[in-house]
């Protein structure tokens, strides 16, 4: 029998599991689907094999994420894609915070597993639900090796000088607060196409990217390597997004609590989840905001404006860091679909060397592509995001790389 070369990818949420199945000799999806509303009555799995590409939906209470992941083993069986295939390499897991510890993709063990646990009061929000698919998959494939994708690994090469914050170091170093930055396997991921898109070797290119959706992060690229990224501590520092509001001044924390009375958790509710452009104008959809300007709401155009500006101000910041910029990028679902973003994120740059052509700006493609103009001296670029073709892919190397 040939080597198995497929890799189921998970991705764990504290009431959903995303997944896909692909096979690594080529990067073919051979099936995707989701799992929503784990534990309610009105759960949901919706399972599509690429194959036939006939989705299938389940309507059923699914207690817990056991059952889930028995349902999508379930559905595979169904397309002859079974958890029991022999056809199967290895499980990648997509596991939000790594700390310092994980700088690559880590087959999980029982200490790996201890570890990630130990980084929860860093990641409140996603480690837990990471480690509960974690196990789950573990229990159901013992025998598989597991493989655990962080999304701060590409983030470790940021210098001591980026990622500390400017607080006393025995209380920073003893709470493990510093700047991790998230998004990484979607930052790694489109760094190395923008430079397959130049015709460079990733080594030779230094690129801003700009990861744009309901959460949105900038990373400074140099020559493959993050040397800043705009999250930190947690994924609410950095560029407005749909509800978060990115930086504020700290002191806004101390003035809600002494002020306003609220409660440490009502101020991370309110800056985490009815803030940014919802916060702003009530939406956060951009296709939504974007139909308000063209009617003339003024609300709506300040969020926009208010975005915008934040991305230009990290544009600027990280062409500083970088000193010479090859491209920028823009991935994920605003990056990949808003047009008027990127155009506005860019004009009055000119003199730093980016312009986007119109033109090609407003062309719809899931390609990576260049929408600058040929006589620009940095190249602007759309790069469909594949978070998943990443992990699977760190995920195969490394069992084949270590004969697993």
């Amino acid at each position: 029998m040939t080597n198995p070369t497929r890799v189921l990818v998970l991705n764990s949420g504290s009431s959903s599991v995303k997944y896909q199945l692909l096979d690594m000799r080529d990067g073919a999806r051979l099936a995707i689907g989701l799992v929503e509303r784990i534990g309610e009555e009105t759960s949901r799995l919706v399972h599509t094999p690429v194959a036939s590409g006939e989705r299938r939906e389940r309507t059923a209470p699914i207690g817990d994420h056991e059952a889930a992941l028995k349902a999508v083993a379930e559905e595979l069986a169904a397309d002859g894609l079974g958890l029991d295939s022999p056809e199967l390499a290895a499980i990648g897991h997509r596991v939000v915070h790594g700390g310092l510890k994980f700088s690559a993709p880590t087959v999980i063990t029982d200490e790996v597993l201890a570890e990630i646990e130990r980084l929860v009061p860093v990641a409140p929000l996603h480690n837990p639900a990471n480690i509960t698919g974690i196990r789950t998959a573990r229990a159901l494939r013992p025998d598989l090796p597991q493989v655990a994708v962080f999304d701060t690994a590409f983030h470790t090469t940021m210098p001591e000088y980026a990622a500390r914050y400017a607080i006393d170091t025995e209380t920073a170093d003893a709470h493990r607060i510093r700047r991790y930055g998230f998004h990484g396997t979607s930052h790694a991921y489109v760094s190395r196409r923008v430079a397959g898109l130049l015709g460079k070797d990733p080594a030779e290119v230094n690129v801003i990217v700009l990861h744009l959706g309901n959460g949105a992060s900038a990373s400074a690229v140099a020559g493959g390597r993050c040397v800043d990224t705009s999250m930190g501590l947690t994924p609410l520092e950095g560029l407005v997004m749909g509800t978060r509001s990115g930086d504020v001044d700290p002191a806004v924390v101390f003035h809600l609590k002494r002020v306003a009375g609220m409660s440490t958790d009502e101020i991370d509710v309110l800056l985490n989840k009815k803030s940014g452009l919802v916060g702003l104008c009530g939406d956060n959809d951009m296709r939504e905001i974007r139909r308000r300007i063209d009617e003339g709401d003024e609300r709506a155009q300040l969020a926009f404006d208010i975005y915008i500006h934040r991305l230009k101000k990290y544009i600027g910041a990280y062409y500083a860091v970088l000193g010479r910029v090859d491209a920028v990028a823009f991935t994920a679902g605003v990056g990949e679909n808003a047009a008027p973003v990127r155009e506005a994120a860019i004009a009055g740059l000119e003199e730093l060397g980016l312009a986007v052509d119109t033109g090609l700006n407003a062309i719809r493609s899931a390609e990576p592509r260049l929408i600058s103009p040929q006589y620009a001296r940095v190249a602007v670029a759309v790069v469909p995001t594949d978070e998943e073709l990443e992990i699977a892919q760190q995920s195969y190397s490394l069992v084949t790389s270590e004969g697993l």
